[in-house]
């Protein structure tokens, strides 16, 4: 039985996506060849990679807007290294609404002053901050859209005269917002994209080459868009199946017709969460994540109970993080709303036997 992914990442692919990434795998493009075993600088590849980096600027709105894309290595965890050493030339501020924005935080500290304009960690990150002041004399404002850990997203984003640079590791792609807004982005792969090992960065151009600092070569974002996103040799296999994702995307409409099944997933889900007496939501509501959905069992004694019905239901990997607890379900957008109705119907078959 096939089942149903509710992982948080590395995370569901779409069925169509595994099965060209498997058969190209064995070989690809009547080459004789895996596409693991042909050579990057291959005009094979080279469309690849051309491909992946023209459906992201074109799915998000920004062809023709002054951005690259670029598929890096290293996860979204590099990024936070390479945003401070390109940017960061006195000061920059940072909203701290989860643990990685908090390790975004503590990795740019190493290079220069940073100042946290807001932070919800008292609160064990249940919740967006708001209200706060970004000074228009900082370099850079770098916040995350959706803390996966905890399950929160930002619904909107402020209005600033400074760059704004963001981790969309857990959303992008699932909702139509304006893009241009943001002069980067940064997401790794393993979510809504494709196979783990790659990180699209999406970056404004006029953006760079504003630090008086040397940038290590394999660190600097001008030389990886000079070499066309291959300054060094890229994760082929994890580049080849982000095109693919992205292709998938394409053809189901774009960002607008994902986000409204999101929407639905999200829906479904709350309601269920809401409505069982069983079950507490841990995000505040005004600030929960259409991709990660957190809760706690409230009678611990039907814990076991549950988690037997989950497995034999074929849910998977629905157990909570260890800052939480509890459960999160993870509905990226490959994710079927048909999962999201079978974790439902055990809930709430649950709450019928309690």
């Amino acid at each position: 039985m096939k089942k149903h992914n509710f992982n948080a990442g590395p995370s569901i692919l779409p069925q169509e996506v595994l099965l060209k990434a498997s058969e190209a795998v064995m070989e690809y493009n009547n080459s004789g060849l895996s596409v693991i075993e042909i050579s990057h600088r291959s005009k094979d590849f080279v469309e690849i990679m051309e491909k992946a980096r023209a459906l992201a600027l074109e799915l998000l709105g920004l062809e023709g807007k002054g951005y690259k894309a670029l598929f890096l290595q290293g996860g979204a965890s590099t990024q936070f290294l390479m945003v401070a050493l390109n940017l960061l030339e006195k000061r920059a501020g940072y909203l701290n609404s989860g643990t990685w924005a908090d390790k975004a935080i503590k990795e740019a500290r190493i290079y220069d002053d940073i100042y946290e304009v807001a932070s919800s960690k008292n609160a064990n990150y249940n919740y967006i901050p708001k209200g706060y002041d970004i000074p228009s004399d900082y370099d850079y404002f770098h916040f995350t859209t959706n803390n996966t850990i905890f399950g929160t997203q930002m619904k909107s984003f402020p209005k600033c005269d400074i760059p704004m640079v963001c981790d969309m590791s857990s959303d992008i792609f699932s909702r139509a917002i304006d893009y241009s807004q943001f002069d980067l982005i940064y997401a790794g792969a393993q979510k809504n994209l494709g196979a783990a090992g790659t990180t699209l960065v999406v970056i404004k151009e006029d953006i760079l080459g504003k630090v008086s600092r040397k940038i290590p070569s394999m660190m600097d974002y001008k030389m990886h868009i000079s070499k066309g996103s291959m300054f060094n040799t890229p994760p082929v296999f994890a580049v080849y199946t982000s095109m693919l994702t992205l292709e998938w995307l394409k053809n189901l409409g774009g960002i607008e017709a994902i986000e409204k099944e999101n929407e639905k997933k999200a829906r479904l889900m709350y309601s269920e969460i809401d409505l069982n007496p069983l079950f507490k939501g841990f995000a505040t509501k005004e600030d929960r994540s259409n991709m990660n959905a957190t809760f706690t069992l409230e009678n611990e004694n039907l814990k076991e109970t549950f988690e037997a019905m989950l497995k034999e239901g074929g849910i998977n990997g629905i157990n909570g993080h260890r800052s939480v607890g509890g459960y999160r379900a993870s509905m990226y957008n490959a994710l079927p709303l048909d999962s999201v109705k079978a974790l439902v119907e055990i809930m709430s078959e649950l709450e019928s036997k309690a």
